[in-house]
């Protein structure tokens, strides 16, 4: 029998949320997804090691005060790893502009167009990446501007509907909605436990992608952070679900008929929300949920940062003595 991950495959794009370049090149998703904790667990590992060492070098040869130094190397390693996932899948890359930029519109543009330039010289194109931003306000408000220049936005961090309206609005390529994290938030307020059919960030997604289907909205809907293989099972015909390794091949051993929850024909008219800053603060603000699941997510991002310029940091002192 076909196994739940071949028979996804035929209704949903299949994402690798991973660095992990032995395991892209044996699951075979069409895109793959990073992160900056992604980027810190990929350089750590032995694949990596020359690159590592190339960027210190490279690095040694930059001016400037060392923590200048160790973003720029680290900014390095990030499309290193990019590089290296984009040459083993067919599609898209996600690379996310730097989480303490999420409140500053006009420097997450210049980042992005720094990304950009830095996977050109690599010789890859724009249009096998894709720029994460988080769905701050600003964050969207960036990603606007660079979908009018054409520069295609993975809009993530995304807790709630107002994001979702403001990233439609935007012409955003697409949103990254966190599913188990909204889970986790519940099952930590509730002290409920959850089925596939009833856990809020399933319940969040299907609402979110029978919104965009109603009102003819383009932008892509890729369910994100998993806890579990129920939660992808009760999402399957999304538009693209972006998946941890452990599931996949998870998915990959499952055998079974899977059951299609989700389809572009299939939707319940509802009607569109006009969105402002003012409203979406407001509703961003009236949604606890959200309203803490994105700041702790830019925190926990921002500290993974951190860490990934501390290590290069570390390395570039150790090249110099």
């Amino acid at each position: 029998m076909t196994s739940k991950l071949e028979q996804l495959r035929a209704m949903t794009t299949v994402v690798a949320d991973t660095g992990d370049i032995e395991a892209v090149a044996r699951l075979k998703p069409v895109d793959c997804t990073t992160n900056p904790s992604i980027v810190l667990k990929a350089i750590n590992t032995s694949i990596f090691a020359d690159k590592v060492k190339e960027a210190v070098a490279w690095g040694r040869t930059q001016g400037g005060d060392a923590d200048a130094v160790a973003a720029a190397v680290a900014d390095r390693l990030a499309i290193d790893v990019g590089a290296a996932l984009a040459a083993i899948v067919p599609g898209r890359v996600s690379t996310e502009v730097d989480a303490d930029l999420s409140f500053d519109t006009e420097a997450s543009i210049k980042k992005a167009h720094e990304i950009i330039a830095a996977y050109k010289a690599r010789g890859i194109e724009r249009d096998r990446i894709l720029i994460k931003l988080a769905s701050t306000w600003e964050g969207i408000k960036a990603a606007e501007k660079l979908q009018a220049e054409g520069i295609d936005c993975n809009l993530t961090l995304l807790f709630s509907h107002a994001q979702a309206v403001a990233c439609a609005d935007a012409k955003a390529f697409l949103i990254s909605p966190f599913v188990g994290r909204i889970l986790d938030w519940h099952k930590k307020a509730t002290g409920q436990d959850y089925t596939s059919e009833t856990d809020p960030g399933v319940v969040s997604v299907r609402s979110i992608y029978n919104y965009y289907k109603a009102n003819g909205i383009k932008t892509i809907v890729m369910g994100a952070s998993f806890r579990n293989v129920g939660e992808i099972e009760a999402l399957a015909g999304c538009d693209r679900l972006t998946i941890a390794p452990n599931l996949l091949d998870e998915l990959d051993k499952a055998e079974g008929t899977l059951e299609r929850k989700l389809s572009p024909e299939k939707f319940e008219a509802v009607a569109p929300i006009k969105m402002d800053e003012k409203t979406f603060r407001w509703m961003l603000n009236e949604d606890q949920m959200a309203t803490e699941k994105l700041s702790d997510g830019i925190r926990l991002f921002a500290k993974d940062l951190v860490a990934l310029r501390e290590l290069v940091k570390k390395e570039l002192q150790l090249a110099a003595a």
